[in-house]
């Protein structure tokens, strides 16, 4: 997985149901935008609402949709569980599996890298790494990734912590081969300065042209470019950022695309909310 992908927003019905049509739909408009591969069940995906089948139901309506290559969210808090989906996503399509750390207790950083072993060992897929501890307070140590990264069955890392510093860190100990994704949209291109492989941004899903547009001129070594496409996203993304999964599926919308309801809890996006997700969408996209 190099270049950028998007953690594709989930639409569900008023009922509550998933809608495959809009979800096709979707995978086919982020790809003609110019989005890299796809990464159905990610955070910005609702997994943690989705049941089982359904997660197998929205991987394999995005494989079947997609030109390009898709990394499923497979991860659950138990190794059992999350081989079992990992095993699941590989029959749906997938063509690798993200696999978010354990954290409902206190692991440690030495039992989460023997879980991921276990993970790489019997998983039909490539396992990526993810480590998002604006969501789960957890994150995995470079020192961590490094002790990992030669297995021969892990593929690389989401990094979704925001902190370059980390990133960094990690690139300076894992292989040439082995792939750092940026999982925040606000340091996608000093990702890329520092050597990461590519991203995945939830701020891709309203704006896949100018978010994949950033690893383009990186690529063709533009890199003032870059950075100046990325600062000008830095609004649109804090702004769906700050305000959660509801906003970046209300930004979907305001592009014309079907993002769909958000899933109980969730609520819907309305008034001043609405109004500012609204307006940084047309300014910024």
């Amino acid at each position: 997985m190099d270049g950028t992908g998007v953690p594709l927003v989930t639409p569900f019905t008023e009922a509550g149901d998933i809608d495959e049509d809009a979800l096709r739909d979707l995978t086919a408009w982020v790809e003609d935008a110019g989005i890299d591969f796809l990464v159905p069940c990610g955070s910005t995906s609702e997994a943690p609402l989705l049941t089982d089948a359904e997660r197998e139901r929205v991987v394999a309506a995005v494989a079947d949709a997609a030109d390009g290559p898709v990394l499923a969210g497979t991860g659950k808090e138990s190794l059992a569980d999350t081989l079992a989906a990992t095993e699941r996503a590989a029959k749906a399509g997938a063509d690798a599996a993200l696999v978010v750390t354990p954290h409902y207790f206190d692991y440690g950083q030495d039992a989460l890298a023997d879980y991921y072993r276990g993970v790489a060992d019997e998983s039909p897929l490539p396992v990526y790494l993810y480590s998002v501890p604006p969501y789960t307070d957890v994150a995995l140590d470079p020192e961590t990734v490094g002790a990992v990264a030669d297995h021969e069955n892990v593929a690389g890392i989401k990094d979704s912590s925001g902190n370059l510093a980390r990133l960094q860190r990690t690139l300076d100990r894992v292989p040439d081969d082995f792939d750092v994704l940026v999982g925040n949209g606000s340091v996608y291109a000093a990702g890329l300065d520092a050597g990461a492989a590519g991203g995945v941004l939830a701020v891709a899903n309203a704006a896949p042209e100018r978010a994949s547009d950033i690893y383009r001129r990186h690529r063709d070594g533009d890199d003032e470019a870059a950075r100046a496409i990325n600062r000008d996203l830095v609004e649109l993304d804090d702004a769906l950022g700050s305000r959660g999964v509801p906003a970046v599926k209300a930004a979907v919308e305001e592009r014309g695309r079907p993002g769909g309801y958000p899933r109980r809890p969730f609520r819907g996006l309305d008034g001043d909310d609405r109004e500012a997700v609204a307006r940084v969408v047309e300014e910024r996209t």
